[in-house]
Order: structure tokens, then sequence, then C-alpha cells
């Protein structure tokens, strides 16, 4: 897990109480963009959730990463702008990273990530390796924490927005007289929202007030941006015409009530809609009461009557907060926007089905060779350590014999105290609905439209007196009812007429309901076709003639707020303030809002705007969210995305606000849009900081697993493969393990458990894959016998890579008794030829052969070329393990020509490349240097076809020992060398790039070329690079060296001695004397070997290697060194100093003896 924050993004900023009076200078003058910082330092840790500090281990490995990647930080930069940030540099000594900004919406995206923690999970993603993520214990106890200079990110924020010149402020005093000099100046009160502009003035801007629309100069120190950069993006990008609205105020600290009030003083409603009632009467809330708002909709306790009601007329301290459950949100909303995510859980069902599937039993194996594994493992405590699905698993077996798993028995009974339904849930609860939706044709060419029975069908069902199921189809978003109720109808233009008609039809009759969703069913078809006048005229008809509305309240909802929608489209100001109190209340207060059109985002961006603008954060969390719902219904992804990042914020901030309070999780729907948009670092983060949840509709662990495995494969650049399993999933996938075994889906356990087991196997974790494939096979036998044959396959072959070939042998002879009674000859073949691995691993070599032909004859008997060619290079293995290589070259030789028939399936030729390289390895033994230069080429050339790194690594270690052992060629040897430099890098194992660039440096030097004395140099900066970054001291400092050597065989003298000097400082710092001893000896014999300044030697091997070893001891290195110097001091014809150490070294050695 991991986390981050930024006082950027602080809610309660919202309303900056300074106050009133000039402001500073400085704070003026840094307003009008001086001294705006570029650049900020972000700063990570690695620390144990356990211990609660930093884990050093991690840290310092993290710390190698970066090292690594700062002379090349290409990956580094692509992750950052992924998080709408620009890197600078990094500076690993400190364990941060520069950064800088270059526009609004950058800072506001990074400093949004930042807050939901984004970005520590995408460094943790970034900076470990698979031994990281394969240790689930370790990956759920570590925490990344990540922190940045508030003060100055808010700073840079300032910055920007004085660069870009206009921008929303917040007033914080009153200003009320005008401006000095008597320009027009704009008058606001303190916290009102004002728009201003940068006329190239010190002390002030032009401004225009979003609550008035006058517009003025006003002073720079009346005013302070809005803190959060969405606001700035959200406001600019949605001017609205109608101003902010007396019909909503400022938050006060009260929350959204729900409950029952107490009317505060007496009240006669004045129309139909409005609830009357006493001083001392008890309403109840239909559903929220959110502070700010001028109505909500209250439900008479005695009379049981249901209307609006004003806030003021009520005591708000009566009622009850909305609950610990949620700050803002019902549960049921809650898991409304879930939804969308559900529709890939069957596609990565099926994913997990295709990585776990095998073609084990159909296609034999080559003998020792797994062209996914990566051998040796590493600690294999790793695997299972912390695991906290172990015992579960471990009862498995136990549940094959007992049957699947039942739910438990607190799923199967109801919760405890069911409490009652509240008003709103009771008037929405609706019956059961085992019938369609009713369905009326008519034939409009029949010529009887003036026969009012036609109409008795259509006008008794849209006449009822209250809300039922069928009108739903009339009422939602999709416009459902064209293709339901009134699927006759061949357009819409004669639907119109039809229902203009019956309009006509329920008026002279005095149909009142009927009148009434007929006029709205004609204004929401005229909406769809953008005809808004003639819509609002259809919709004011029915509003004048209801008065019986909350019989039927998802009708008068959708009135009120389309009407109302339509009047701030058509800036009709007047409508538009006379309605929207009530509207706003029927659609922010009531819970479980269903969209009636498009149009309704008017009205909804309308209230996010005013919230914003006065502040009230319970209300722009309401209004956020039916943004969000609405987009998501529409399916507009790209325009959802920025809506539901701030949706998370609020909801993250309302939570850390009350710790009571459960914060609504969004992630998932976040993994969802960003899988689309391909950002899969956000992905996967957002993934990583999702917690599982039991809410309805929550994604489950298998569609978290398979997101995981679709973004980490877009990460790679490469394709999700049945080869490639990454292992950054390896939580994911046992967390779906575990959900799977709760809900008792054999199926797909067994198939995670399959796919588990490849992941270790691949990363060479043998124990994991054991462990995970034994609990396959416990599955499969609770499937079908094929499951469990396959299984037992599977493990069998996992047992012979264990080099446990006895437990293999015995689940292979399980498996042919089992096939005594079937006719399977392919299966029997695979069984037979893993027996004979088995066999040939404990020595039986007369047994394997047996079962080899026995094998080989099943492939031919089935036609197989491809399982032919496997067994005959088995056969070739087993006959080489007995030195029959003549014999082994045949069999090699046969398979090899069945294999070249067989080309262009991919799998086929990576085992061809195998067995050419074995081929070439007994060329070798047979002293056939050319056939096996041919062999081990053609090997490569198939390898690099395929795209193995792993094949072709081994072959081109092979490939660089046959160039300088065998058949010496310098220039091929340097070319292999120089490849297997690129299989490292592509690998990106640093230790063996490090160790080949070495040897590269070894060879270039020995061509004795100045070019090639150059090319060495650069090889060995390469790996003293390498070996700084990992920390490897002694290697670091011979490579030092080695460059000293370089440059002196270079004739650049002046930079010998300051290498050499950095080489025996690298040894003396970690104080390893007896490395310091060796280096000023090896320094010596560079300058005692050489042709030029061999005097230097003396202080070398005098002053640095003689008392080194006096102090170590090492006395059969002093006499050397003894002897080295007096034969030094001869060639120099230095005789006396010649003399003196031959004596000292005839004392030591009769001493030595």
């Amino acid at each position: 897990m991991a986390s981050g924050n930024s006082r950027l993004l602080d809610p309660g900023d919202q309303s900056v109480q300074l106050a009133e009076g000039a402001l500073e200078t400085e704070s003026v003058s840094l307003a009008v963009g001086e001294r705006f910082p570029t650049e900020i330092a972000l700063v990570f840790s690695v620390e144990s959730r356990a211990s609660q500090c930093v884990n050093s281990q991690l840290q310092e490995a993290s710390r190698k990463k970066l090292w690594a990647l700062e002379n090349d930080n290409k990956d580094v930069c692509d992750l950052f702008k992924e998080l709408s940030a620009r890197l600078v540099c990094i500076q690993t000594q400190k364990d941060r990273f520069l950064l800088t900004f270059k526009t609004i919406e950058e800072i506001w995206k990074f400093s949004t990530y930042l807050a939901l923690g984004y970005v520590a999970c995408c460094l943790e993603h970034f900076l470990f390796d698979h031994g990281y993520w394969l240790n689930c214990s370790l990956v759920e106890d570590t925490e990344i924490r990540v922190t940045v200079d508030e003060d100055h990110l808010a700073t840079m924020y300032l910055g920007l927005l004085i660069q870009e010149g206009n921008f929303f402020s917040r007033a914080v005093l009153n200003v009320l007289e005008p401006l000095e000099g008597g320009e027009e100046s704009l008058r606001l009160h303190k916290n009102e929202v004002v728009h201003v502009k940068d006329i190239g003035e010190e002390s002030k801007w032009e401004g225009m007030s979003l609550s008035t629309g006058q517009r003025g100069l006003v002073a720079v120190a009346a005013v302070e941006p809005l803190p959060h950069p969405f606001y700035q993006w959200f406001l600019k990008n949605n001017p609205m015409s109608c101003g902010v609205s007396q019909e909503i105020n400022g938050s006060t600290s009260q929350p959204i009530g729900k409950g029952r009030c107490t009317a505060t003083e007496d009240h006669r409603g004045k129309g139909w809609d409005e609830l009357s009632f006493s001083k001392g009467d008890s309403i109840e809330i239909v559903g929220f009461l959110i502070p700010g708002l001028q109505w909500f909709v209250g439900k008479s306790t005695s009379s049981g009557t249901i209307g609006f009601v004003q806030s003021k007329h009520i005591a708000a301290e009566t009622r009850e907060p909305l609950g610990k459950c949620s700050v803002f949100l019902s549960e049921d909303e809650k898991s409304s926007l879930l939804l969308p995510c559900n529709s890939s859980e069957q596609h990565y069902t099926s994913l997990l089905g295709d990585l776990a599937r095998t073609d084990i039993t159909s296609v034999y194996r080559l003998a020792g060779f797994e062209p996914t594994a990566m051998f040796p493992g590493g600690p294999s405590e790793a695997a299972l350590q912390g695991c906290k699905d172990i015992q579960l698993l471990r009862t498995w077996e136990e549940g094959a014999a007992n049957g699947l798993s039942t739910p438990s028995d607190s799923e199967q009974s109801s919760p405890e105290g069911e409490t009652p339904l509240t008003a709103l849930e009771e008037f929405l609860r609706q019956e059961s609905d085992d019938l369609d939706d009713p369905k009326f044709f008519i034939d409009l060419n029949a010529g009887n439209m003036e026969d009012a029975r036609v109409f008795d069908p259509i006008l008794t069902f849209l006449n009822q007196g209250c809300y039922v199921a069928h009108f739903q189809s009339l009422y939602d978003l999709s416009f459902s009812f064209l293709q339901s109720t009134f699927y006759s109808f061949p357009d819409e233009d004669k639907l119109v007429l039809f229902l203009e008609t019956s309009r006509n039809w329920a008026k002279r009759t005095h149909l009142c309901w009927a009148h009434i969703r007929l006029c709205f069913l004609l204004g929401r078809l005229c909406i769809r076709r953008v005809k808004f006048s003639q819509a609002r005229v259809y919709l004011e008809e029915a509003m004048s003639i209801m008065d019986k509305g909350f019989d039927d309240l998802p009708l008068l909802v959708a009135l009120h707020v389309n009407l109302a929608a339509i009047y701030l489209k058509q800036k009709m100001r007047h409508k538009f303030s006379s309605m929207l109190g009530k509207a706003v209340a029927l659609l922010v207060c009531l819970p479980g809002h269903c969209f009636s059109s498009e149009n309704e985002m008017e009205l909804v961006k309308y209230l996010l705007r005013e919230a914003i603008a006065v502040g009230n954060a319970p209300l722009e969390a309401r209004a956020c969210f039916l943004v969000v719902k609405l987009f998501l219904q529409l399916g507009k992804h790209d325009e959802v995305l920025p809506f539901v990042e701030h949706l998370q914020f609020l909801a993250t901030c309302f939570s850390s606000q009350d710790s009571s309070a459960t914060s609504l999780d969004t992630t998932p729907i976040l993994s969802y849009l960003y899988d689309k948009k391909y950002l899969p670092h956000m992905a996967l983060a957002s993934i990583r900081i999702s917690a599982l949840s039991d809410i309805k509709g929550t994604p489950s662990p298998i569609w978290r697993a398979g997101l995981v495995l679709q973004n980490t494969s877009k990460l790679l650049g490469s394709q999700l493969s049945r080869s490639s399993i990454p292992a950054i999933a390896c939580l994911y996938l046992r967390h779906a393990l575990v959900f799977s075994h709760e809900s008792g889906a054999v199926p797909i356990q067994r198939a995670l458990c399959a796919v588990l087991s490849k992941m270790y196997l691949q990363h060479g974790k043998l124990d994991g894959a054991l462990y995970y494939s034994a609990r396959a096979v416990a599955l499969g036998r609770l499937m079908s016998e094929e499951e469990a044959f396959e299984s037992s396959l599977s493990l069998g072959w996992m047992y012979v890579l264990a080099s446990q070939p006895a437990k293999a042998k015995e689940i292979m002879l399980q498996l042919l008794h089992s096939l005594r009674e079937t006719d399977s000859v392919t299966q029997d073949g695979a069984v037979h030829n893993l027996l004979a691995i088995a066999l040939k691993e404990e020595g039986q070599v007369k047994e394997a052969a047996e079962n080899y032909l026995w094998a080989l004859n099943k492939a031919k008997e089935t036609g197989n070329r491809r399982n032919q060619a496997i067994a005959l290079a088995n056969f070739g293995h087993l006959t080489l393990s007995c030195r029959a290589t003549q014999l082994a070259e045949s069999y090699f030789l046969q398979s090899v020509q069945l294999y070249i028939e067989l080309q262009g399936v991919e799998d086929s030729e990576i085992e061809l490349a195998q067995v050419l390289l074995c081929l070439a390895q007994v060329m070798v033994n047979r002293h056939r240097i050319k056939d096996s230069k041919l062999c081990y080429e053609l090997a490569l050339v198939f390898a690099i076809k395929t795209h193995n790194v792993k094949s072709q690594l081994h072959i081109t270690q092979s490939l660089c020992h046959f160039y300088s052992k065998v058949s010496p060629n310098p220039g091929a040897c340097i070319t292999y060398h120089e490849h297997w430099v690129s299989l490292a890098q592509q690998l990106q194992d640093r230790e063996m790039e490090g160790k080949v660039l070495q040897i590269l440096s070894q060879l270039y030097q020995m061509l004795d070329k100045p070019t090639s004395l150059r090319r060495s140099l650069d090889c060995t900066k390469q790996s003293l690079r390498i070996f700084i970054d990992l920390g490897e001291a002694a290697k670091a400092a011979h490579a030092w060296l080695q460059a000293g050597k370089l440059y002196y065989l270079m004739q650049e003298d002046e930079l010998v001695e300051m290498y050499f000097q950095a080489a025996i400082q690298t040894a003396l710092k970690p104080r390893d004397f007896s490395l310091a001893m060796d280096l000023y000896e090896e320094a010596g014999d560079i300058f005692f070997n050489g042709n030029r300044n061999r005097h230097q030697a003396v202080e070398y091997y005098r002053g640095g290697a003689v008392p080194l070893a006096r102090k170590l001891q090492a006395t059969r290195t002093e006499l050397r060194l003894f002897n080295k110097l007096a034969e030094l001091h001869i060639g120099l014809r230095s005789y006396e100093k010649a003399l003196e150490f031959a004596t000292l070294a005839a004392r030591l050695s009769s001493s030595v003896g």
C-alpha cells in the first residue's frame, strides 16, 4: 500500500478566513508573479506497517534501482508524465525526485493523484522487482510514503495562475468603497467568488462577480485564488448565465441530516406541493436534509401528507446525522456507481481460464527444458511466507472428499433486527413485476383517430393515480418505452402524432394524470430532438395541472428538473429562480435519483458551480456524485474522469474528518476508466489502494486480478500470454483465490491455482509452483476426470523440474493405471514420455529407454510429428548421458529434421533452438567444429525469431564459450558478448550486464588497437557505473583500476594516477585493507610491466602495498613485493636500493621457509 498528501487540496481552505484590511506588501508582490519557484522535491520512504519505521532493506533496493536510472531516466519520465508531472532529475542519495509543472492542468492532476495515494503506488510498482511482489506478506506490510513541501506546491500553483492571467478568486474582505483614483471598482462581499484578469497593473485586477455578473476593478489584496485547481478548471469550462442563486447558502458545520425534525412555528403551505404544519409538529425527512438548501421534502407524521418544507421552519438540531456508513450518500447510491465495471467480470474470468490452459496432455515435454521457467530460483521461503490463505488452501483436499463448499449460516440467514423502511423507501418500494410492460398497437392508417375508444387503453394505463413499476420505462434515460410500450410505431413522428392526439382526448375527458404524463412524454421527445421551447410548453402545461404530484414522485422530480434545466439553458432567469429551490430539493435531497434526459446535466453542473461558489461542501459532493452518475449512464468515459477523481478526493476528505464514516470507494471505476484511456500506471495504482468491499455491485477480486494482468502487460509492452504471467499480479490472484473458495466456485479456483503455479515457475520459485499445482490437482478431482488428469500430469512435470523424480514417477504410474481402460493414445504417450524423463533422472536408463520408445510409437501412431521430434530429442539426451555421442547425434538430427518440417509454430521453434544447442554440444564432443558452429548459430536464429530472451541468453553464453575456448575467434567472441550485454539489459539484470561488460572490455583490450582500447575503456566505464549503482565496492574498485590501466595503454598518463587513486580509495572507504593491498600491487604491476614511467611503481609497492602487507601480516605478499622492488631498481640502475630490497627479501624468505 502507499500513501501521499497535499495541502493544496484541503477542502478546509475553501473559505480562507483572513482579517479585513490590506495584505502585507510581500504577499501582494508574490501575487503579481514575482519569485515563483519552478521545481519541487518529491521525497519518498519505504516503511513497514508492523514496525512503523523505514524498511532499510527495501529503501536500499529502491536506491539501487534509481542509481541505475539517473543517467537513463526515460522510464521515470514516462511514469511521471502519466502522473502529469515533468521530471527534472533524480536525486538518489536524498531519496527524492525534482519535478516541475508547466500548466494548471498538470499541477491539478498531480496534486489530486498525490492526495489519493496514486503517486506512491506508482512508485511502488516501478521500484520493486518480482521478488518483492511474490512475497505477499511483505507487500501487505509495506507502505511507500511520499511527501512534498505543501507551501511550495501551493506557491507554484499560484505562480501558474498568475502566469495564465485569468482565474477565479474568493474575496477575503468586504469591498464596499471605490478604489483610490475614482476608478470604477467592483463591490464584493466576503467569500464572494470573482473571476479576475491580469490587466498589467501591480495592485489591481479586472474582476467579474459570479453572484451579480457585474464587472469592475478589484484590489489584488482583496481576493485570494480558489485553492483547488479543479475549481479553476470546472468554473472556466462551465460558465453559467443565471448567476449565484439566493436559494443556496454556504454550508455550516452541520452534516447532512435524515430522520425526523420538529417544526418551530406554524405554517400554511402556499400551494398544493407545500406541507402545512403547526409549531411542535414532528416532520419526517424524506431523503436528506442538506445544510444550505432552502427546501427539503417532508412527511407529516400525523397526517401522512408529503410536501416541500422550508428549512427555516424546523429545528435543525433535532434531526439525525446521515450516519456512520456514509457522509453524503446512501448505501444504494454507492453501489449504483459500481455497475459499469461489472461488464468486464466475465471477460476476466475467461482470461484467467485461457492463462490456466495447458497443452501438457497432448504435447510431450523436452527433457530438462521449460521455456517459461527462470532458473535458478530465488529464496524459496518468499513464495509462501505470510500467505494468509495457506491454512485455507490446506482444507481443499478435505473438501474434495466432503463435496463443494456451501454458503455459511451467516450468509444464508437474514440480518438481525431488520430496520423499518423509511418514508422514501416505503414510497419507492415496487411490487414484484412478473409481467412485461404493456404494449399498445395503434394503426394510424385506419382513419379512426377521432374515435375515443381507440385511446381508452393508453389513457387508462397512464391515468393511474400513483407510481407503478410499469412507468419506469416511460421515465428512464434510455427512452426504453420506444422499444416496449410504443414498439409498433415505425418512427417518432407518428408516435408524437399519437401522443398529441391522446393528450387532447385526456384534456377533453379531464383525465388529469394521463394528461400530465402525456405532456411529459411529449416534452421528453422534444428534448431528445433539441426542441427546447416546444418541450418547455409541454412541461409547463403538465406542471400547471398537477395537484397531487407526490403520489408519483419520480414524475414530479423529472418535471421539475427538466423544466428548470430548460429555463437555465434558455436564460429565463426569473422563471429559473422561482423554480430552482424546489427542483434542487427534489434532485439532490432524494437518494436514488433516476435521470430522464441528458438535459439534466445543465442543472446538475449549475448546482456544482453554486456549491463551489458558496463553499457548501456537502452539496458539492452530492452534485459531483450526480454528474458522475449521469456521465456513466451516458457512457461518456472521457468526460467523467475528472469528476470521479474529484468525488473520490471529497470522499477521502470527509472520511479523514470523521473517522467513523465509511469512505466512498470509486477506485474500481477509476481503474476501469484509466484502463479505457490506456493509463496502465494509474489503473494499477487505483487497484492497489482500492479496498475489498461487500457492497452490492462491487467488482470482485477476480475482476481486480484480471485488470492487473491486463494493465501490467501494457506496461511491459507485450501481449499477455500463458508464458509470461507478471509477478505483480500475485497478491491479486491470491485474493481472487480466497474469494472463489469462499463462494464455492471450483472451476475458477482450479484456474487460479494453475495460473499461480505457472507464475511461480516462470520466476524460478519451484516450491510455490509445486504447492499450487498440488492444489489444482485436489480441485480437479472435484470437477471431472479430465481436469484431474491434466492437473496431475502438470504436477508430475513440476516434480521433474524440481529434481524430485521419485514423486514424478509415482504420479505417472498412477496415471498410466487410470488410462488402461481408455483409448487415448496421445495422453498415454505424454505420460510415458514424462515417466521416461523421471526414470532417466533416477538413473534407470533401460526403463527410461523403453518408455521413450513407447512414447515415440504413440506419436507415430497419431501422426504427431512434433511429439515424434520431442521423443527423438529425449532419446538423444538419454544416449548422450551414456556417452554414446554418435547415437545421440543421430537422434538429434532426426529430431531437427522433423522440427524443420514444422516451421511456423512458435512453440516448436523454441524447442528446435534447444535441440540444435544440444546437437552443437554433441558436435563439439566429436570435434566437428564447423558443424557445431552451424548448429549454435542456427539455434540462436530460431531463438531470436521466437523473441525468447531466456533461450537466446542460454545459446549466446554457449557461443561465447565456443568462440573463446573451443574455436577461438576474437571478432566473433566480441560480437556475441555484445549481444549478451543487450540481453542482460532486456532482462534488466544489472549484475550480469556489469560482469559481461568487464569480459568485453578485456576482449577489446586484447586486440591492442587504439580504437579497440577506446571501446574497452567505454565498456569498463559502463561496468563501473553499474557496480557503483549496485553498491559492489570490490568490483567497482577493480573497474577503476582497469580504467586507469587502459588510460596508461592509451598513453593518457595525466588520468592514470587519478583512476588508480579512486580504485584504492574505494577499497579503503569500507576499510577493506586486503583489497587495497591487492590494488596497490596491481597498480604498481602496470607500471612495472610497462615501458613508460616504471619508477612510479615504487610508490605503489613501497608506499602502499608493503605497509598494508605488514599490517595484515601477509608475509608471502610482502616477500613478493620486495622481490619486485629489487628487480625494479635493477632495471632503473638504482643498485643500492636493489641490494637493500634483495637483502630484505632474503631475510624474509629465510623466516618463511
